[in-house]
């Protein structure tokens, strides 16, 4: 549209408006706070305020309390050895481990929905009921990951009396120490990785300074075998099924 017939639709406009017939009527919104007038108000309130708060929380439960955080770092490395810069993107590589984290926490959810989400939607839990009910089996999948060292340090720093049992563990101190587990899971994969890439690059540099090629990068001639082997070994194959075996 040229300046001319933007000129013309805002005389349109105003003109209509002087007139006092607007052409697209304007919705009025009103939004304020009033006093609740029963107690059935102030929970309805209550409730509004949590379900905002669960879903602003929701990315972190979905990284930290899940298999995501193991799954994504170790594909991190994997792009890394590969020194293949931002291939795959890291659109991808969060979009395959946002599938693989559902896929291996579905069994996991499906227990939450069954024994807690559904319930309390018939009325059958109530509020406080059905969220320890939807603990339960992600916690079981957090203690499997977490390692008794981990779980240990945190318990030791909180000064909280020594746990006779995993129910007296609290979900404060398992979800940190659940964190740090992943992490060093994830490194000891990522390092197994970086193995023969690091073999790669140490003949392609050791050929380039015996045949006297000192300004040529070793990267940018160790990346295409880089890429050969893993495609040749099935790699992202034999990645995908490490990752997902290495939580059962």
């Amino acid at each position: 549209m040229t300046i001319t017939g933007l000129s013309a639709l805002f005389c349109l406009f105003a003109q209509a408006a002087v007139q006092g017939a607007p052409l697209v009527p304007v919705p009025n919104i009103n939004i304020g706070v009033e006093a609740a007038n029963n107690p059935r108000d102030v929970a309805l309130s209550l409730q509004v305020l949590f379900v905002l708060t669960v879903l602003s929380l929701a990315p972190s439960i979905l990284i930290m309390m899940t298999s995501f955080t193991r799954i994504i770092v170790v594909l991190s490395f994997v792009r890394s050895a590969l020194a293949t810069q931002q291939m795959p993107p890291n659109q991808v590589l969060v979009g395959l481990a946002l599938f693989l984290t559902f896929f291996t926490m579905s069994p996991y959810w499906n227990q939450v929905n069954q024994n807690a989400l559904q319930p309390y939607i018939a009325g059958k839990l109530s509020q406080d009921a059905a969220l320890t009910a939807a603990m339960k089996p992600m916690r079981e999948f957090m203690f499997k990951q977490t390692r008794e060292n981990d779980l240990a340090l945190f318990v030791n720093i909180s000064d909280a009396p020594r746990p006779n049992s995993q129910e007296d563990v609290p979900t404060s101190t398992l979800i940190p120490a659940f964190v740090i587990s992943e992490l060093k899971t994830a490194f000891q994969i990522g390092f197994l990785i970086y193995i023969p890439f690091i073999v790669i690059d140490m003949v392609v540099a050791s050929t380039l300074m015996s045949m006297g090629m000192m300004m040529l990068p070793p990267v940018m001639i160790s990346m295409p075998f880089k890429i050969l082997l893993f495609i040749l070994v099935d790699g992202w194959h034999l990645i995908i099924r490490s990752l997902v075996t290495s939580f059962n």
